[in-house]
């Protein structure tokens, strides 16, 4: 059974910094593209940074030079390291494959104000 597992949210002030988490079960990330997602109040959900099998990675221009996915094969985890966050970086963040699958975890609550 597929499960995707997010963390490490909270409230942080403008310029700060949060690293997501997001425990995968039921596949093997080695094997696929994943993503980060974020969805803020009243907008539809974007990607905002992907991985690839042979470890590229892809960014939205809006976090380009700010924000880093990586993953853990051997803990079948992805991270995102979000720095120099905005208020505009506000929303819930999700992972998922690239191209996302059915299923979503419950994502975790960023929040970017002083």
């Amino acid at each position: 059974q597929v499960q995707l597992v997010e963390s490490g949210g909270g409230l942080v002030q403008p310029g700060g910094s949060l690293r997501l988490s997001c425990a995968a079960s039921g596949y093997n990330i080695r094997f696929k593209a994943m993503g980060w997602y974020r969805q803020a109040p009243g907008k539809q959900r974007e990607l905002v940074a992907t991985i690839f099998s042979g470890e590229s990675t892809m960014y939205a221009d809006s976090v380009k030079g700010r924000f880093t996915i990586s993953r853990d094969i051997a803990k079948n985890t992805v991270y995102l390291q979000m720095n120099s966050l905005k208020p505009e970086d506000t929303a819930v963040y999700f992972c998922n494959t690239w191209p996302p699958a059915a299923y979503w975890g419950q994502g975790t609550q960023v929040t970017v104000s002083s």
